[in-house]
C-alpha cells in the first residue's frame, strides 16, 4: 500500500480525523501482532476489543529494596499544587479543607493531679484561595506530630497551628480535638466513688487576623417536668392517686469562647460550673440510698428545657473566664416520642440563622 503523507502545515478536519480512523481499523483485521507492537502505544489503543501487545511489562512485585533518592522524589508528580489550570467546578474560596478524625494519644493537665494521657480524635483544616488547585493533607498530621509529645494546652495548639499554616501557605486555620475525660465523682448518700466520663473538644479558630480559643462540653443530667411533678402532686393529694411525674435523661452541650486574658479555664471548672446550674447529673454509683437520694433531687430541681438554658447561661455570665457561648439544651422525654430542645447564644461567635439538620441527634447520649 502506498501512502502519500499530507502536508506537514495542513490541519486535518474531523471528517479527514474519522476517516484515518477506519482505515487504521481496516488495517488492523489483517495485520500480525508484529505489526501492531510497532504501532506508537496511543495509536494502538484506538483499535477496539484489542490489548495493546506493546504495553509495558510491569512487574507485579513489591521492591521491597527499592529506596528514593533526592532526584526521584523531585520527580514525583504533585497535583494537589498544581496550577489553578488544573481546578474543577469554580474558582471559588473554599473556607475549610483537610482531614478529619486522625487519632492519637495525648497528654492532656487536669486541675489536681498527674497529666492524664487520652485517645484524641483531631481535625485540622485550613482556608484555600480561589487559584490553588488544593493541598498537601499529610502537612497537617506531620505538624500536629511534631507536638503530640508535649501535655497539651492551648499553648501547644497554637504552635501546631502556626507550623501547619506556615507549612500550607494558608491565612485561616483552625485544630478541634475531641476526648473523653474522666472525673471522679462520689455517690449522693453512701459513699461509693466512681468515674464519669465527658465528651469534650478543644477549638483552636485563626480567621481575619484573630484567635479563638473555644471549649465544648457535653453534660448529661436527669430533667424532672415541672408540669408533670404538680399533676402527679395534684392526683395524690386531690384522689389518693399514686402518680409519678416524668423525668429522663437530659444532655447540654455547652461550647465557651474561653477568655485569653483571663487565668486557665480547666476541665473540671467547667464541670463544676454545669453541676452549680443543673445539680441532677446522671450518678454513676448507687446504692439504695442514693437512689431515693436522686428522686429527692429531682424534685427539688424540676425544669423546662427553657429553664435549663437559662440556668446554665446565669452561670456562664458569671464567670470571668467566658467570652461568647452557646447553650444547646436536649431533654429526651419519656412522655413523648419527640425530644424537647432548646438553644441559647450570647456574643457573635456562635449566632446562626440556620441550624445542622442533624445536630440534635448528636446530643443522643448512649451510656
Amino acid at each position: 500500500m502506498n501512502v502519500h503523507p499530507r502536508e506537514l502545515d495542513e490541519t486535518p478536519d474531523r471528517d479527514e480525523a474519522e476517516a484515518a480512523l477506519k482505515v487504521l481499523r481496516k488495517w488492523a483485521v489483517k495485520a500480525s501482532d508484529t505489526e501492531i507492537s510497532q504501532l506508537d502505544p496511543a495509536v494502538s489503543r484506538l483499535i477496539p476489543g484489542l490489548s495493546p501487545v506493546n504495553y509495558p511489562d510491569l512487574s507485579r512485585n513489591y521492591p521491597e529494596e527499592f529506596n528514593i533518592d533526592e532526584v526521584y522524589k523531585a520527580s514525583l508528580p504533585d497535583l494537589q499544587n498544581g496550577p489553578s489550570s488544573l481546578i474543577r467546578g469554580a474558582k471559588q474560596q473554599i473556607q475549610h479543607v483537610g482531614i478529619s478524625n486522625f487519632r492519637l494519644p495525648i497528654r492532656f493537665h487536669r486541675k489536681h493531679g498527674d497529666d492524664l494521657t487520652l485517645e484524641t480524635s483531631v481535625t485540622g483544616s485550613v482556608s484555600l484561595e480561589a487559584e490553588k488547585k488544593g493541598i498537601n493533607m499529610s502537612r497537617i498530621m506531620r505538624s500536629f506530630y511534631k507536638h503530640a509529645e508535649r501535655t497539651f494546652s492551648f499553648e501547644v495548639m497554637e504552635a501546631a497551628l502556626n507550623d501547619y499554616m506556615t507549612d500550607l501557605d494558608s491565612m485561616d486555620a483552625r485544630i478541634q480535638m475531641r476526648f473523653s475525660y474522666p472525673d471522679q465523682v462520689a455517690s449522693l448518700r453512701s459513699g461509693l466513688m466512681g468515674y464519669q466520663y465527658y465528651d469534650i473538644a478543644l477549638e483552636l479558630i485563626e480567621t481575619g487576623g484573630q484567635r479563638l480559643k473555644i471549649m465544648h462540653l457535653d453534660y448529661v443530667y436527669s430533667s424532672t417536668c415541672p408540669c408533670s411533678l404538680e399533676l402527679s402532686e395534684h392526683a395524690r393529694s386531690t384522689r389518693g392517686q399514686l402518680a409519678t411525674p416524668h423525668s429522663q435523661r437530659s444532655v447540654a452541650r455547652i461550647s465557651v469562647v474561653v477568655d485569653c486574658d483571663a487565668d486557665c479555664l480547666w476541665f473540671e471548672d467547667l464541670i463544676a460550673l454545669c453541676r452549680r446550674a443543673v445539680p441532677t447529673e446522671t450518678q454513676v454509683m448507687v446504692k439504695r440510698e442514693d437512689e431515693q437520694a436522686f428522686a429527692e433531687l429531682n424534685a427539688a430541681n424540676p425544669i423546662f428545657v427553657e429553664d435549663a438554658v437559662r440556668l446554665f447561661c446565669a452561670e456562664l455570665q458569671a464567670d470571668h473566664h467566658v467570652g461568647d457561648f452557646r447553650v444547646i439544651a436536649s431533654h429526651q422525654e419519656s412522655l413523648h416520642s419527640h425530644d424537647a430542645i432548646s438553644i441559647l447564644t450570647e456574643g457573635p461567635t456562635f449566632e446562626s440563622v440556620s441550624v445542622d439538620p442533624r445536630l440534635f441527634m448528636t446530643l443522643f447520649h448512649v451510656g
